[in-house]
């Protein structure tokens, strides 16, 4: 399969030329690297390999296992604390996603001039294949993980990363060799960005979400503009026509201009017309069949608009875009259909971890719905989910830390009382015993994983044990009754 040329408005990001720096004398410069996750680590062990002279600093409590790779990695471990005058002494900061770009000691080390830049800001400056680069407060896995997969059965070399699977920086530090990198990118690491360009750059939708990290939601909404902002009329925005906040977005921003759902749109170049999308963009239009399909939701038909859209620019195939959604069978924890038991389906959505994606969740089933809900909070309420709840939930099942909250906020629009657990099981068993044949289960919880569980994954885990545990009792009723 011979994949697209470059079309003439996609720019194959020779920054050189462009004005944008292009890699950056690292040799014999100290670099202070802050926040030892995997992304963190990531960043020591390529700047090592620049030469540079690096500290690894974290301010939580020292674990072995870190500490060891950092030292093995050659550089120096600083732990427990984050000493002001290591960040003012150094020649640059490299700041992991989970560390607020705000804090006190960062923004003591812009006041001297000295660069405060995240891991994506890093490799970019690196990476010499065009960056496709997907944003937005929901979807945006299965949209970076549907094009990538569009790109590669167009005849690509595709890197598929960035905030999901591999950071981006990894593709640096090997040297690996692509024709399109296609990475997810979040509101934390778009703070960190100076010349970060993404040849085309994807807006999903904005809604209410780290209401703990930002101090207010024009903030967030900044954050997520910020994907635009070296953008040049030579490269491409990807955008979400039925969202006002992304319209409203759209007005600030340089570069060329495609859009997806909705009529609302200045023009439609994806628009879901039954079964079909009608897809134009570049000269080329298509229409890719959504029947071949098995992924479920409103939700997910704008993903596939917006990651077929974002292939046909970048130079995809009608025929590899459809190849791919044929294949495509979406990713675990993301509205997953996890088993049937005693006639009553249910759905794995760890990964919805704020209100929005639970207002998204509900809205892909006309059954009634056994919702369980619950887990850290981000901040913000649960409004938008009034009208859904009352409508759309049979019963409501609360757990975790932000339970007595869901409970009192949600209760009033519940047609019965609550109900409040204490683990994932009670939840699930709550919830086999509140539904009917023909009912859906939805675990969909509006918060993150770290209260009970060591990520959203682990989460849905143990929702599908707890579902297949409920299996197993039903199989064994079966055979005890001589079914």
């Amino acid at each position: 399969m011979t994949p697209r040329p470059y079309p003439s408005s996609f720019s194959e990001a020779e920054y050189d030329e462009l004005g944008k720096p292009v890699g950056m004398d690292l040799s014999g410069k100290q670099v202070v690297v802050v926040g030892m996750g995997r992304t963190g680590l990531s960043c020591v062990r390529f700047l090592c390999g620049q030469g540079a002279f690096v500290i690894a600093n974290d301010g939580g409590p020292e674990p072995d296992e870190w500490v060891d790779q950092a030292r093995a990695l050659g550089a120096r471990p600083v732990w427990g604390e984050h000493p002001p005058n290591l960040f003012v002494q150094s020649d640059l900061v490299v700041v992991s996603p989970g560390v607020p770009h705000t804090l006190g000691f960062l923004q003591t080390a812009r006041e001297r001039n000295i660069p405060v830049i995240g891991e994506i800001e890093l490799a970019s400056r690196f990476v010499k294949a065009p960056i496709l680069a997907v944003t937005g407060t929901n979807g945006k896995t299965t949209t970076t993980t549907l094009l990538g997969e569009m790109l590669k059965q167009s005849g690509f070399e595709v890197f598929v990363g960035g905030n999901i699977g591999t950071p981006l920086i990894d593709y640096v530090a090997e040297q690996k060799i692509a024709d399109r990198v296609v990475v997810e990118v979040s509101s934390f690491q778009l703070d960190t960005i100076v010349s970060f360009r993404p040849s085309a750059a994807v807006l999903l939708n904005i809604s209410e979400d780290h209401m703990d990290r930002y101090p207010d939601f024009d903030a967030y909404v900044h954050s997520k503009g910020r994907i635009f902002e070296n953008q040049t009329a030579k490269d491409t925005a990807i955008l979400n026509g039925a969202d006002s906040r992304v319209l409203a977005a759209a007005e600030r921003i340089n570069s060329r201009k495609w859009f997806f759902n909705g009529l609302n749109a200045p023009r439609p170049d994806a628009l879901q017309n039954g079964s079909r999308l009608d897809i134009q963009a570049d000269g080329t239009r298509f229409d890719l069949d959504l029947s071949q399909t098995p992924i479920e939701g409103a939700h997910n038909r704008e993903n596939i608009a917006a990651a077929a859209l974002a292939a046909l620019v970048a130079g995809g195939t009608p025929d590899g875009i459809q190849t791919a959604l044929a294949r495509f069978r979406g990713l675990p924890h993301r509205l997953a259909y996890a088993d049937t038991v005693n006639g009553v389906r249910y759905y794995d959505d760890s990964k919805g971890t704020n209100v929005d994606a639970v207002v998204r969740a509900l809205g892909s089933f006309q059954e009634p719905v056994i919702l369980i809900m619950g887990g850290r909070g981000k901040g913000g309420g649960y409004g938008p989910l009034k009208n859904p709840v009352r409508y759309g939930v049979k019963k409501l099942i609360a757990m975790g830390e932000t339970r007595e909250a869901i409970r009192t906020e949600l209760g009033p629009f519940c047609a019965r009382r609550v109900k409040v657990v204490d683990s994932i099981e009670d939840a699930v068993r709550s919830a086999a015993e509140a539904a009917e044949p023909g009912d859906v289960v939805l675990l969909s919880p509006s918060g993150s994983s770290f209260d009970m569980f060591k990520s959203y994954s682990h989460r849905g885990e143990c929702f599908c044990r707890a579902v297949q545990a409920l299996k197993s009792k039903e199989d064994h009723a079966a055979l005890s009754a001589g079914i």
